[in-house]
């Protein structure tokens, strides 16, 4: 049946109050979505957080995408612990292979959860899937049960700019070209999407060690497990910053004015990793700019509270609070 337009275009529309969200998330691939699920978590006012699902990825780190969602399975495990959180029915592994060209859906308790949550007919709003690695397990999810693209709303960091040059990057951006069919299907499938790029909008969105070290590293635990992780992904840390996409995604939820955005058509693409255009399509959302600085003030403000003891995630999704 699909969702109305008038309804579609509502869903694409900055939500107000307590957002129902899970987390689709790579977590061991780099050191970005880490600090992602840190911000998400500690941001209960905002976030009622239902479950973080492990996406598969292969690169260096991970000889086949199963291995690497695995890994980042473990990796999700490593920063609940830090933060008091249960890991138990909270955190879900994913498929371990991509949905690839052929478009077949991929087994995984994520994707299984993904489905049930989205179902949930006693929840009273969308749930924002907000999405920072491979779509597989999201576009698995809606080719086994297409119905729920009228029950969500996907956020997802994935290709660079759609007028970035090629002559720079061919669309060469991790997150989609580890499942271009996966992409295919988000995009193909009408749901309604909130679309991050990563160079040319989130490719400012950086930190440095010496900032890492003053405002994170002292924050207890999860602090000191944060900035280990920065630190250990360049061996040469003289002039250099690392990139932090994936905070980009949680911040458009937080508050959209830390990443304007338009509303313009959804893009095709293509097999060959190019955007091509159509006026006929369903409409997106596309942020084009992030206020890094706000960002990260508000990420710094929200560890700072953590160890503090004034904000605490106790029971994802039902009983985060803030402590005043």
């Amino acid at each position: 049946m699909g969702l109305s337009q008038e309804e579609h275009l509502k869903r694409l529309m900055p939500p107000e109050g307590r957002v129902r969200v899970v987390l689709d998330t790579d977590t061991y691939n780099e050191i970005d979505d880490q600090f992602a699920v840190v911000q998400m978590l500690l941001s209960p006012e905002r976030l009622a957080v239902e479950a973080i699902y492990a996406a598969p990825f292969r690169n260096t780190r991970a000889e086949t995408p199963g291995i690497g969602m695995e890994l980042s399975f473990d990796e999700i495990g490593r920063l609940l612990e830090r933060l008091g959180v249960p890991h138990d029915g909270f955190a879900h592994r994913g498929v371990t292979e991509y949905v690839g060209f052929a478009k077949v859906a991929q087994p995984g308790a994520a994707v299984d959860d993904l489905i049930r949550r989205a179902r949930d007919d006693s929840a009273q709003s969308p749930l924002y899937v907000i999405a920072i690695g491979a779509i597989s397990n999201v576009a698995s999810a809606l080719l086994k049960a297409p119905d729920i693209a009228e029950r969500i709303v996907v956020i997802w960091l994935g290709g660079d700019a759609l007028d970035w040059p090629r002559a720079f990057k061919k669309n060469a951006e991790f997150n989609l070209m580890q499942d271009v069919g996966g992409a295919q299907v988000l995009f193909d499938s009408g749901v309604p999407v909130i679309l991050i790029p990563a160079m040319g909008v989130t490719s400012h969105l950086t930190s440095s060690v010496l900032e890492i070290e003053k405002h994170v590293e002292p924050q207890g635990e999860i602090g000191a497990f944060l900035a280990r992780r920065f630190k250990e992904y360049s061996d040469d840390h003289v002039g250099w910053t690392k990139e932090i996409w994936d905070m980009a995604a949680i911040a458009w939820l937080l508050n959209d004015a830390w990443a304007p955005s338009i509303l313009m058509p959804t893009p095709i693409l293509a097999d060959d990793i190019t955007w091509q255009s159509d006026e006929a399509r369903h409409v997106m959302r596309y942020v084009r700019y992030i206020d890094r600085d706000a960002i990260m003030k508000d990420f710094f403000r929200r560890l700072e509270a953590f160890e503090a003891g004034t904000i605490s995630v106790t029971h994802p999704g039902i009983s985060g609070s803030v402590k005043t």
